[in-house]
């Protein structure tokens, strides 16, 4: 599976009055892992930017001057991220801007590349309902260090992004089971109800145990090191 995670920065905040794209960010992941691939260009916007603006990500019109504008990095652009899902932190946003980036240039909408468009603000807020989601809170969320991000950045906020989505999505990271209710099956003092005593013991066959040494064997040689299941790992 391969994702594209995006950032822009921009003149302003409304590309139906004028405002361009400056700044586009983006990193590449395969199986959800950070490849060392990336995409990144200042861009020329041919207009000046507003104070707003400029406050949030430091980018000024004479720094911007002899940047390409859009249409000579629209190609490459198209190469990066075509067929990827995108990722995308208020995906609304950056594909209002880009999508009219290729409207000016006479091309289809830049959303019909992607093969899917994940927006981590949308799934942020279904997450965690009433608190704040910018990615500098989920970066705080999850013990992301977001130390270096004195301004924003595309390709910065795309790296910071790539860590957060991961941390949004991935399943349980150890054997632990934390969430347990330890209550269900207790009686009305809370304690424990004691088990049924003609619970039945199976145990595992001969063919049971090679298949599972076969297993890890197998989960040795793949990540190179004893799995915390053999009797070397059990012991370290």
């Amino acid at each position: 599976m391969r994702q594209v995670i995006l950032d822009t920065e921009t003149t302003g905040l409304n590309p139906a009055t004028g405002d361009r794209i400056i700044e586009i960010g983006c990193v590449e992941m395969l199986d959800r892992r950070l490849t060392d691939r990336t995409f990144h260009y200042y861009v020329n916007p041919e207009r000046d930017i507003d104070a707003g603006a400029f406050a949030v990500h430091g980018l000024s019109r004479e720094f911007l001057s002899d940047k390409p504008v859009f249409s000579n990095i629209v190609e490459q652009l198209i190469e990066f991220v075509d067929g990827a899902e995108i990722v995308i932190h208020n995906a609304a946003f950056d594909l209002g801007f880009l999508d009219n980036e290729f409207a000016l240039l006479k091309r289809p909408p830049f959303r019909n590349l992607a093969a899917k468009i994940t927006d981590t603000l949308l799934d942020a807020r279904q997450m965690f309902p009433g608190k704040r989601n910018s990615l500098d809170a989920l970066c705080e969320r999850f013990s992301i260090s977001n130390q270096h991000r004195t301004l924003h950045g595309a390709l910065l906020d795309a790296q910071l992004l790539a860590e957060v989505y991961v941390a949004m999505t991935r399943g349980q990271e150890d054997l632990s089971i934390d969430l347990i209710d330890y209550t269900v099956g207790a009686d009305a003092s809370g304690h424990a109800k004691p088990l049924p005593t003609d619970l039945k013991v199976m145990a595992a066959g001969d063919d049971d145990i090679a298949q599972h040494e076969k297993i890890l064997a197998e989960i040795t040689k793949a990540s190179k090191k004893d799995s915390v299941w053999s009797p070397s790992g059990l012991s370290n």
